[in-house]
């Protein structure tokens, strides 16, 4: 009765108003699981491939019909009647199925679209919550919220070079507590622009988009919002940041529009250094550019035992690039990102690699993003500790951290919340 019956993918759209697929997984008994699939506007070059039409008559060329075909014929086929309970030969099927290195004959969209639903249909099937089943009774540890309260880089419209500014409330004693403060510093924030002058429109992931005067301005203002807030900065709330390096890198030197020469890797570390020194800076992700391997290696000796580093771009969910950057000591953590690698098995093995190294793994929504909530049951099944889902706005944001609030409740007394320990890997 757990035989996969009828898959079915249907063309949507995504935060951002493109396509994008959601998929269902039918099995005999009549149970469904569904998914919706993720799309980032900040990509690495090494991320599968996510399979657009190139119609420019529809969507500007950002379709997916093509996407939702491969899933509703040739993986419907080649996955029917297959026990939904059997995530990893269902991945290795499709896997299989596409035959090319990055998912780009099928599409990264249109496989994970089908294992995300397969995951879903065999919780369902099997009469348990998302992270029970992923994680069974031990499954108990609520995630530290990173949330992206102002936007820049690919995100926004604006004149600020680094793509998130977030808030990290790790001081808190549980995960509702910490969605509380980290709603009024946002709201708190948004006062003291708006009293500034600034423009409280929002990017992407619904945070603040303003042009400012250059890239420390966000820091002292969100500092100024904690304090403001009635929290204590680098007590109980602290602050990341993703610089998406890649986007300001060219032929090895970095640009940055308020400073007037390009930088070397030694010097944005020394700039990030100073930053570090100056502010409750407690995360850096994306710090490099992708392909600039040694400046992480440089990076992690310099300010490894003072902040948590986090790789994106450089290792794109892949085990292969993880390995590598564990080899030659670049982080001490991982970004997670299902879409990045496009199947439920392969991002368990990320988070896997990861965690075994003694590193940290943030899993991670997408600028694009649906209310499909799965990746917040997720870390609690997985105990990542960490959860990456944009401002505490917008729909499509909130659906993850809404459902980590009915988690804990759910929980009970055994629930705990990460804190500050989930950043044990500082100084690995």
């Amino acid at each position: 009765m757990a035989r996969i019956e009828k898959i079915e993918a249907i063309e949507i759209l995504d935060s951002r108003g493109n396509p994008t697929l959601r998929v269902s997984v039918t099995t005999k008994s009549g149970i469904i699981g569904t998914a919706a699939v993720p799309s980032g506007a900040s990509t690495g070059e090494h991320e599968a491939y996510e399979l657009r039409d190139g119609d420019s008559k529809r969507f500007k060329g950002k379709g997916v019909l093509k996407a939702c075909s491969n899933v509703n014929k040739e993986m419907q086929d080649a996955l029917h009647g297959m026990d939904c309970r059997e995530q990893g030969t269902i991945d290795r099927t499709m896997q299989e199925l596409d035959g090319t290195k990055n998912k780009e004959r099928l599409g990264a969209n249109a496989i994970l679209g089908v294992s995300l639903a397969t995951l879903n249909a065999g919780a369902i099937f099997s009469n348990l919550p998302l992270y029970r089943y992923l994680g069974g009774a031990g499954a108990d540890l609520l995630p530290v919220p990173m949330l992206n309260i102002l936007n820049g880089g690919a995100h926004a419209d604006n004149n600020i070079d680094f793509q998130e500014y977030m808030l990290v409330p790790a001081g808190l004693p549980t995960f509702a507590e910490a969605m509380r403060c980290a709603a009024e510093v946002y709201h708190t924030l948004k006062e003291i622009l708006h009293e500034g002058g600034h423009s409280t429109a929002i990017g992407d992931e619904g945070g603040f988009a303003p042009n400012l005067v250059d890239n420390e301005k966000p820091l002292q203002l969100i500092t100024e919002a904690i304090k403001k807030a009635g929290y204590r900065p680098g007590t109980d709330v602290f602050i990341a940041m993703d610089l998406a390096a890649s986007s300001f890198c060219k032929e090895g030197r970095y640009f940055l529009g308020s400073i007037e020469n390009s930088l070397s890797s030694q010097d944005l570390i020394e700039y990030l250094e100073r930053l570090v020194a100056n502010y409750p800076i407690i995360c850096i992700e994306d710090a490099m550019d992708e392909n600039d391997w040694s400046g992480w290696t440089a990076l992690k000796s310099q300010l490894g035992g003072k902040v948590q580093l986090t790789a994106d771009d450089l290792t794109v969910t892949n085990t292969e690039l993880i390995k590598r950057g564990i080899r030659e000591l670049c982080f001490n953590s991982v970004l997670i990102k299902l879409n990045q690698i496009g199947s439920v098995s392969e991002t368990f093995s990320a988070i896997e690699t990861t965690q075994k190294a003694g590193f940290t793994a943030m899993v991670s929504h997408r600028s694009g993003e649906t209310i499909d909530s799965s990746i917040a049951d997720l870390c609690v099944g997985k105990l990542t500790g960490m959860i990456k889902s944009g401002a505490p706005c917008r729909s499509e944001r909130l659906a993850k951290y809404n459902r980590l609030l009915q988690i804990e409740l759910e929980l009970g007394q055994s629930a705990r919340y990460a804190g500050k320990g989930a950043f044990c890997s500082i100084g690995r």
